[in-house]
């Protein structure tokens, strides 16, 4: 049997409860066909990119499968007929991850990413040229400006 990482979305105004419901009822379905479910990850609520069915958030679900591809194509059906789920996905791997999933780890255990540009200071930006940190440049005085134009 093939191994797959399955994750869809389900409507936000849906409960908890009600999203546990959907995860058994796929799990059935795979263990109907033959099929076994491994991790199940509730990722909760999370904010869309974009409106998808008029909504803006979403609960995220990730399975673990290892299934024959006959168990995904029926559960993928079911969840394209199904109100409740907004989009699906499913993909082929070679193995499953062992713990947490990317989505599940915390920030802080991602290491250590520098700043918002990389390692350079803000006021250093690499499209200035040879020119240099505002702090560096001599300023001129109101004066020495309007001087200039009066004459």
């Amino acid at each position: 049997m093939a191994l797959y990482e399955h994750v869809f979305l389900a409507r936000q105004d849906l409960s908890p409860q009600q999203v546990d419901a959907l995860v058994e009822q796929y799990k059935g379905v795979i263990e109907g066909e033959g099929g076994s479910v491994g991790r199940v990850e509730n990722w909760g609520v999370k904010s869309l990119t974009f409106r998808i069915k008029k909504n803006r958030k979403a609960y995220f679900t990730l399975m673990d499968l290892d299934c024959p591809p006959s168990a995904v194509k029926e559960v993928e059906r079911q969840m394209s007929i199904s109100e409740d789920v907004l989009r699906y996905m499913t993909i082929k791997v070679d193995a499953h991850e062992e713990g947490p999933s990317a989505m599940m780890q915390k920030r802080d255990d991602r290491g250590d990413r520098g700043g918002r540009f990389g390692d350079r200071d803000r006021g250093d930006r690499g499209d200035r040229g040879d020119r240099g940190p505002r702090e560096d440049r001599p300023r001129r005085s109101r004066d020495e400006s309007s001087e200039g134009a009066s004459e």
